[in-house]
Parts: C-alpha cells; sequence; structure tokens
C-alpha cells in the first residue's frame, strides 16, 4: 500500500520505528539524568550558588541590562528592515549603475562577521579620531549586517513570484514603483515572513557580542556576576539565557500575530487572489486590483518606468 509522497509502513517498519523511538527517549533521559547528577555532584544546585540572585539590587541591574539590550535591539531591527528594503529595491533595479554599487555593498556587509565590525567601528574609528559610544557601535554594525541579509532575503522573494504577476501591474498602467509597492512586496514579505523573523531573532541574540567593547547589555551584566561570592557561572547563565529565550519566544508569537492579521486583511487578499488570475485572465487582474482602491491609492502613470 502506498500514498503519493512515500510508502506506507508495513507491520517490521512499524515495529521498528517504534523501537527507535522508545530508544531515542531513553538516550535522552539518560543524558539529562546524567548532566543534573553532574550539576548535583559538583555543588551547583547549593543554595551559595544562588545566593546572588536574592538581592532585588541585582535583579534591577538585570532588568537595566535586559532594556539596554531592547533599546539596541530595537533601533538595530528597525534599521536593518529599513536597510534590507533599500538594498533590496537597489539589486532589483534596471540600471547596472545602481545595481552593481548596491551589490558590492550588499556582498561585503554580509561577509564581514559582526563583531569585527562593531571591533572596527568601537577601536578602529578613534584611530582616525573619530569616537563613537558602544551603543552605536552594536547599532550599526548589526544593521549593516542583518540589513545586508534581509536584502536578499526580500529580493529572493520578490523574484520567486510569477512574472504574469507584474506584467500584468504594467498592463493596468502602474509603474515599476507602483508594481514593486502594491503587488510584488507584500506578497515577497508574506512569503518570506518566517524568514525575517529568524533574522530579527539572530539580530536579538548578536546583541550580546556587544560586551566584548563594553556595552553593558545582558552577557556583560552576567560576567560580572561571575565574579560575585559563590562564583555562579552556570547560574548567571541559566537566568540570562532563560531571559533571552524568552524574549525570542516573545518576539516569535508578535510575527504569529502579525501574520494571522495581514492574512485576514482585505487587501492581502484582494493581492492573493490578485497572484491567482495574473496570469491567465488580465481582465480578471485588474477587477482584483480595482478592489485594492478602498485601501490604498494607486501609483498610476504612463508606463512601467523603472527605478
Amino acid at each position: 500500500m502506498t500514498s503519493v509522497l512515500y510508502d506506507v509502513p508495513g507491520p517490521k517498519a512499524i515495529l521498528r520505528n517504534r523501537f527507535l523511538g522508545v530508544a531515542t527517549v531513553i538516550v535522552v533521559l539518560l543524558l539529562l539524568g546524567f548532566i543534573g547528577y553532574r550539576f548535583y555532584v559538583s555543588g551547583q544546585f547549593d543554595a551559595s550558588r544562588w545566593y546572588v540572585f536574592s538581592f532585588s539590587a541585582v535583579w534591577t541591574q538585570i532588568f537595566g541590562a535586559l532594556g539596554r539590550t531592547l533599546a539596541a535591539f530595537a533601533l538595530a531591527g528597525i534599521l536593518s528592515l529599513a536597510l534590507g528594503f533599500v538594498l533590496a529595491i537597489g539589486r532589483l533595479s534596471d540600471h547596472a549603475w545602481v545595481r552593481v554599487p548596491v551589490t558590492v555593498v550588499t556582498e561585503i556587509f554580509r561577509a564581514v562577521p559582526v563583531l569585527v565590525l562593531m571591533m572596527l567601528l568601537y577601536y578602529g574609528l578613534p584611530v582616525v579620531g573619530v569616537k563613537m559610544d558602544p551603543y552605536w557601535a552594536v547599532v550599526l554594525a548589526l544593521m549593516a549586517y542583518n540589513g545586508s541579509v534581509l536584502a536578499e532575503v526580500i529580493r529572493a522573494g520578490v523574484e520567486s513570484l510569477p512574472r504574469g504577476q507584474r506584467e500584468a501591474g504594467y498592463a493596468i498602467g502602474l509603474r515599476k514603483s507602483g508594481v514593486m509597492r502594491l503587488i510584488l512586496l507584500p506578497q515577497a514579505i508574506r512569503a518570506m515572513l518566517p524568514v525575517i523573523v529568524a533574522q530579527l531573532v539572530v539580530t536579538l541574540k548578536d546583541t550580546a557580542l556587544g560586551f566584548i567593547i563594553t556595552y553593558p547589555e545582558l552577557l556583560y551584566f552576567a560576567k560580572q556576576l561571575t565574579s560575585q561570592q559563590g562564583r555562579p557561572v552556570l547560574q548567571s547563565a541559566f537566568v540570562i539565557g532563560g531571559i533571552y529565550i524568552i524574549m525570542c519566544l516573545i518576539l516569535s508569537g508578535i510575527a504569529r500575530w502579525v501574520e494571522i492579521k495581514t492574512r485576514r486583511s482585505p487587501k492581502v487578499q484582494a493581492i492573493h487572489a490578485a497572484g491567482n488570475v495574473a496570469a491567465d485572465d488580465e481582465s480578471t487582474m485588474t477587477q482584483v486590483i480595482a478592489m485594492q482602491k478602498g485601501a490604498g491609492k494607486f501609483d498610476q502613470g504612463g508606463g512601467p518606468g523603472t527605478i
């Protein structure tokens, strides 16, 4: 017996899969048990190891470091998205004098590690007489790297759309900027939203690299905690790591909520309907795009134009 995608497992395969599943669970439980045992033997559960976290002043400083982490991430995330859109549109330009320099800049920013960019901004600029605050070194480095990665994500999303959609947009009198803004970008962003969110999560976690250039974020404060009474190295890692996990889960939840809201948007539904009929029925495409006039204005002109 077979299905469309794979052969349905028989009795022996089912038994083997169950055995492998049970064996995997046992191995994982044994590994977790061994880790817990080593923590117990080395005294990681002793109260003296967690004593530093019983002070309200410590938690006040942790929340202060969390605020600085979020401040760097918020600005870096916004600037990364803005830079990603600019670079993506530049790479999609019909003019070589725009497309080639933008491609070179994008590839350079993608190739240089974030930490190297931070160190160049913080330690390198003073050599030429320019002093930069650690906050701005972190933000600008994250913007340059993640913006270039997001540019490739957005470009790939636009180029993956059927060619008939942009041609239908030109047929009803939209310029290239209108086709990009009203037809292509909304669909590309919606399709690439999981990848965009994943890159924003990377941006959030990369703020931890700021501790190397003395930016007082969460990891910087965790390093300071390890020198306190009892040397709570693992305990600091658990607490700070847990905060990072919670922030990433919140960010993923917000992205999921935005995805659901945009899916229910009448404008997005009209754009999705346009994508289904663009290649086959130009007149229907015109009717569907006309439905969007209630949600936004069109940039109409005499021809497709170029960027």
